[in-house]
């Protein structure tokens, strides 16, 4: 006895999503063409910030395709486990480009050795970066009121807008005072801003490969709430785990008076059970075997 979750993923997000895609992935690949014409760090290290943003808007445009996507014999889940995969390579692709933007911004710093920043043209690119997140943060501002997918770019986006701000600083400093070490440390602020949210994310796709509970689910008041239900005796093998991130999959069984499954009443106690756990822990997708008493001893065995 199951319920499946219905889309939660509409085509007007899609498009937003593909929009602001769109505007970061261009003006990425416009900060890696100003880091090279500039000499500056700081734009690349923004370029690498720009990833994370890109990266993460394909992930959650891949996850309202995918969540359009029927099962089939084969994937009886579907394919929303791809997204995992996705992000997996994406936080140790952040990872390993975080580290080389540390290293050698402290080398820059380290080492005496001249090197040359044009604060004028770096600070031009910068302004283009804070105009295009402005841009695309304008874009996703009323869908991420009521979509936690929109709302995880939407948050992205604005981290990056923060970079900017970071980079358009280090080319007035630059510019105004010529100190070109400016330039080394604002793309180390950036990369500290970068690995937090890497290494969170490669924590959250350990925790959905592992089959941990999502964060923020108490199975304990899970089961006390499905005890309370009228006509349930016991609850036993509850699991909880995520096909991936806001997509939740319970299971238990259930053991239930005798009067419940010989009146025909286990239709509509499933039915108060999966409203519950769709309204109370937000569980879209839930599955339950109901059992008579002493049936678990049978399990057992």
């Amino acid at each position: 006895m199951h319920d499946h979750a219905p889309g939660i993923r509409g085509a007007d997000n899609r498009r937003l999503l593909t929009l602001s895609l769109c505007l970061t992935a261009t003006v990425m690949v416009v900060q890696v063409v100003g880091a090279v014409l500039t000499g500056s760090l700081a734009l690349l290290a923004d370029a690498v910030h720009m990833f994370t943003d890109s990266s993460a808007l394909v992930i959650a445009l891949v996850a309202s395709i995918i969540a359009a996507r029927p099962a089939n014999d084969r994937n009886t889940y579907g394919y929303q486990r791809a997204e995992v995969f996705g992000a997996l390579v994406n936080a140790v692709v952040l990872l390993g480009l975080c580290t080389w933007i540390t290293v050698a911004a402290v080398g820059r710093l380290v080492h005496a050795e001249p090197y040359e920043v044009a604060g004028g043209l770096m600070l031009i690119f910068a302004v283009v970066g804070l105009v295009a997140n402005g841009l695309a943060l304008w874009l996703l501002s009323a869908a991420q009121r009521t979509s936690m997918n929109v709302r995880g770019a939407y948050l992205e986006v604005l981290g990056d807008l923060v970079g900017s701000v970071v980079v358009i600083a280090a080319a007035i400093v630059t510019q105004l005072t010529g100190w070109v070490p400016a330039d080394a440390i604002a793309s180390l602020v950036i990369a500290v801003m970068i690995a937090p949210r890497a290494i969170g994310l490669l924590r959250e796709v350990f925790s959905v490969l592992g089959e941990r509970a999502p964060r923020g689910t108490d199975v304990r008041q899970i089961r006390d709430h499905i005890l309370s239900a009228d006509g349930v005796v016991d609850v036993h093998d509850v699991h909880v785990w995520q096909l991936t991130r806001g997509q939740p999959v319970f299971t238990a069984h259930v053991v239930v008076e005798e009067p419940v499954l010989s009146s025909g009443r286990s239709g509509a106690l499933l039915t108060d059970l999966q409203g519950c756990l769709t309204e109370h822990f937000d569980v879209a997708h839930s599955t339950f075997q109901f059992e008579p008493a002493g049936h678990r001893e049978h399990d057992a065995h």
